[in-house]
């Protein structure tokens, strides 16, 4: 199976390292890989605008999201939902098995 390497860095300075597993049908990882970092970079902009925003808030919409995408898709309804849930399964899992690297603090 075909990976997407990817690093996530938070602002806090957190590291991970994930190796998220393609669909077996990925057209494009490279772009899949851009799309993913353009998403991040537009929540993390709209968060330092409105730093209230709870992480549960920002996971709803990004629930209500995949939802809409989903149905955007002319295929029938119970093939899509089946394919974001799938999806949505295995890139939870990989990002749960990448260690969190945390940068090094205090003094020597």
């Amino acid at each position: 199976m075909k990976t997407l390497p990817y690093r996530i860095k938070t602002g806090t300075g957190d590291t991970f390292d994930v190796e998220f597993p393609l669909h077996e049908e990925t057209e494009d990882p490279v772009r899949v890989g851009q799309l993913v970092s353009q998403l991040l970079s537009t929540i993390d902009r709209d968060l330092a605008l409105f730093s209230e925003t709870s992480n549960g808030d920002v996971l709803q919409a990004l629930a209500m999201v995949l939802a809409v995408r989903a149905r955007m898709v002319h295929a029938d309804n119970d093939t899509t939902a089946r394919l974001s849930t799938q999806l949505l399964s295995t890139a939870l899992t990989a990002v749960s098995e990448a260690p969190r690297k945390v940068p090094q603090t205090g003094n020597a």
